[in-house]
């Protein structure tokens, strides 16, 4: 969130859920479900990832600390959040880039804010989640996933 390179080789071994984000979405309430299941399961090694984008209606408007203000002053977050990225086209990030590709089962172009992928402790894609499911909704695919150890 402060611009700093993370390598996500920090993650390696964690069940993970990638979402792209945004503050002024309908899906912004999201994020009260999503920092539930962040304290529900992060004891058990489980790490939600968030990169704001604002390619989408322009719906992630502000520089990286606003967001980050907006997230913990509203939602209470605590999982990672990340400086603000592209997550389509030639200048998406490369973690999108690899989050999409069309060889991957479950790649294609991201439509909108709060789309969220389920990485398992190898580093797999084994899920993808299109904006209208709710955090909650996915939690039983993080419980077997969880489990798998």
């Amino acid at each position: 969130m402060d611009g700093t390179f993370v390598d996500l080789t920090a993650f390696k071994g964690k069940t993970i859920l990638i979402v792209n984000t945004a503050t002024k979405c309908g899906y912004t309430p999201q994020y009260k479900g999503l920092e539930e299941l962040y304290l529900k399961y992060k004891d058990e090694g489980f790490v939600i990832l968030d990169f704001p984008c604002n390619q989408f209606l322009h719906q992630a408007p502000g520089e990286d600390k606003e967001i980050h203000d907006f997230c913990t002053l509203k939602y209470k977050t605590t999982f990672p959040q990340f400086s603000k990225i592209k997550v389509n086209g030639k200048e998406a990030d490369p973690l999108y880039k690899e989050l999409t590709d069309k060889k991957s089962r479950f790649g294609g172009r991201i439509a909108w804010n709060f789309t969220k992928f389920l990485i398992n402790r190898e580093g797999e894609v084994v899920g993808r989640y299109e904006p209208p499911v709710k955090p909650e909704e996915i939690a039983f695919d993080i419980e077997t996933f969880l489990k798998k150890k």
